[in-house]
Formats: C-alpha cells, sequence, structure tokens
C-alpha cells in the first residue's frame, strides 16, 4: 500500500485550482495504485485530497450529496476541475445516510481505503438544525464503517475539527480531554470519533483522525471568513464582525491540510492528530489589514455581538502529526492569502455572485 510523504514539496500554481508537487514527490513502502474512497468530494478540503490522490496514481471513488449549505456552483467548480483528472477519478452523487446506496457502491468497487471527509460543517447552523449534524457527522461515519467492517476493510481517515477544544489550554494538544463540546457540531464530531475507537477497538480498523484548524484557501467555503472578507471588501460592503476582531485562528491552508490528510493513510492503530498552522495564531484585524492591502481597497467594518458557542482563539500543537506522518505545514499566510485573491480575482464576474450563507 502507498502513502504520501508528508514533506513533498509543495508549489502554487497560478493556472489551476489544485496545488502541484516537485518531481521530488515521495511514498511511504511501495508505490502500488489503490483504490480510495473520498466522500464530500466536491467540498473545499475533500476535493484537495481527491485530486492529490488521484494525481499521485491512486484510483479515487468520490461521493458527495452536492447539498445546498453554501452555493452549489461552487461545489460543481471543485467537482468539474476533479472530473478533469481523467480515468483515476469517479464520482457518484451518493448521501451518507443513504445505506442501500452506500452498500451498492461497496459492492461496485473494492476499496482498499476510506477518507471520509462528508461532514456538515458551520458551528452557528448547528444550532438552527442539529438534527442534520448528528445524523451526516454521527450516523454518516457509522455507516462508513459498518460497510467496511463487513468487507474487511481496514484503513479509515475521519476529519474532525478543533472546535472539540472549546474552553481548554493552548496550544491544544490531542491528549487534552475534549468532553465538553460547545455546539452540536462539535459534539456530532466528537461522536464520530468515538464510534471509530469502537470499530478499532473490535474489527481491528486502523483509524487517523485529523483534527482541522481554520483552513483557508482558493476557493474556499463562503460561509468562512477569508472568503467573505475578500468579497466584502472587494464590493466595498461592510464587513459582519462578530466580536472586537481580536479573536484569533492558527489558519492552516488548504494543500497543506491535503497533504496531512493523504499522509494519515499510513498506519497508525487509533491516533488523533491536529493538523495546523502550528505558530501563534492570527488576528481577525490583521487578516483584515492584510486583505485590505492586496486588494488596495479599505474594510468597512460593522460589529456584532460574539457569539457564544464560538471559540475565542485556537492553536494547534502539530508535533504529533510531525512525529507520526512526517507534516509540517509549508505555505505562509501571505503566500496563502495572495492565492485566494488571485483566485478571486481571476473568477471574475462569478466569484463576485456566489451566495453568501
Amino acid at each position: 500500500m502507498a502513502f504520501l510523504c508528508g514533506h513533498d514539496k509543495l508549489e502554487l500554481s497560478p493556472t489551476s485550482n489544485f496545488c502541484t508537487f516537485s518531481q521530488t514527490f515521495c511514498l511511504f513502502m511501495s508505490i502500488e495504485s489503490q483504490t480510495y474512497l473520498v466522500t464530500g468530494c466536491a467540498g473545499f478540503i475533500a476535493s484537495r485530497v481527491a485530486a492529490l490522490l488521484a494525481e499521485a496514481g491512486h484510483r479515487v471513488v468520490g461521493i458527495d450529496n452536492l447539498n445546498d449549505y453554501y452555493d452549489v456552483s461552487l461545489k460543481q467548480h471543485r467537482l468539474d476541475q476533479l472530473q478533469g483528472l481523467g480515468a483515476n477519478f469517479s464520482f457518484r452523487k451518493l448521501d451518507l445516510e443513504d445505506r442501500s446506496g452506500l452498500h451498492k457502491l461497496f459492492d461496485d468497487h473494492p476499496i482498499d481505503a476510506v477518507v471520509n471527509l462528508a461532514a456538515r460543517a458551520g458551528v452557528r447552523y448547528s444550532m438552527i438544525d442539529p438534527h442534520v449534524y448528528m445524523t451526516t457527522n454521527a450516523m454518516g461515519s457509522l455507516n462508513l464503517l459498518e460497510e467496511m467492517r463487513a468487507r474487511d476493510i481496514k484503513k479509515y481517515v475521519l476529519a474532525s475539527t478543533s472546535s472539540l477544544y472549546a474552553g481548554q489550554e493552548m496550544p491544544f494538544v490531542e491528549t487534552l480531554a475534549v468532553n465538553t463540546p460547545i455546539s452540536p457540531y462539535a459534539a456530532s464530531k466528537k461522536a464520530a470519533e468515538v464510534m471509530a475507537y469502537a470499530y478499532h477497538y473490535l474489527y481491528g480498523v486502523d483509524v487517523s483522525v485529523v483534527r482541522y484548524f481554520t483552513v483557508y484557501g482558493p476557493a474556499g467555503r463562503p460561509d468562512m471568513c477569508i472568503f467573505r472578507f475578500i468579497r466584502w471588501i472587494d464590493q466595498e460592503e461592510p464587513i459582519e464582525l462578530f466580536g472586537d476582531g481580536e479573536q484569533s485562528r492558527d489558519f492552516t491552508f488548504v494543500d497543506d491540510i491535503a497533504r496531512g490528510t493523504s499522509a494519515a493513510l499510513k498506519p497508525v492503530g487509533y491516533e488523533v492528530m491536529n493538523l495546523g498552522g502550528g505558530k501563534q495564531p492570527v488576528t481577525l484585524n490583521l487578516i483584515i489589514s492584510k486583505l485590505e492591502e492586496m486588494l488596495g481597497k479599505k474594510a468597512r467594518i460593522e460589529y456584532r455581538e460574539f457569539h457564544k458557542a464560538d471559540i475565542k482563539s485556537t492553536w494547534a500543537d502539530i508535533s504529533k502529526a510531525d512525529q507520526l506522518l512526517g507534516w509540517r505545514p509549508q505555505v505562509g499566510l501571505d503566500e496563502g492569502l495572495q492565492a485566494c485573491v488571485d483566485w478571486y480575482e481571476k473568477n471574475r464576474p462569478w466569484s463576485q455572485q456566489i451566495v453568501l450563507p
């Protein structure tokens, strides 16, 4: 089985929505091609992971239900990029809650490992419709694990969240107790993590849980701050800022996250690993000032009350991912933000018309 090396040289491509990798690209173990199921493949992170695996010569089966949590045209944009990769990528529209559909999918494809990145995301919306978060994030993960158990598929990568660390001491380390989630979103991710452990213990499934820290990049989610800030500054519309702007995040570029997620396909037993920037967290005020400079326009800010389900600050201890996966982020904040602005400007006027949730 082949595994992506965490220290490959990553280069931002000015002409593509995906990053390119140097010819020094290396693999753990052999170069045998595998078939990977990547769920949520039209999503922001999953589309990058699927592209990375397919470009490395693996077969990728991607599924996504293409729900309308945010503008579906953005999901279709990412999917179009993936379908342009050729025979190594195939797509099926499918929901993780569709047990019979999943069963047929596994019957149709000899899956070697599952990378589960499909999820309902967003802390605030999880308070409006908590049921869909539990059915997708927790029950959807269980449905995958059951198909894996029935077919003796032994590798599972599960995307989780830094939202679980709310109220803990920073920098956040994986050994911290995360038993007090403060949103249905975080609770649903915790449920998925512990169910994966049960399947590891009972059935020998090798599980890598990767907890993401504020992922940003080109073609990012329009409910996330980077996309919204760029759009509002460019359109000279007021930025809605919840709190005073001094709340901070451990921003991590999407292709760094894709590299780490792919590297997590190596055997680890059962491990939870942070994938984050690993440096001093950056305030939203600093992000806004950098985007103002890149766009050549001044932001207008309207302040809103800080939401009680949000976290004041996030900061990842990434030493475990470095030790186990050989992974560290490579794209700096300025380079990453410029890539976001470049994508936005390259895709005008459509990028200006994407509906903001």
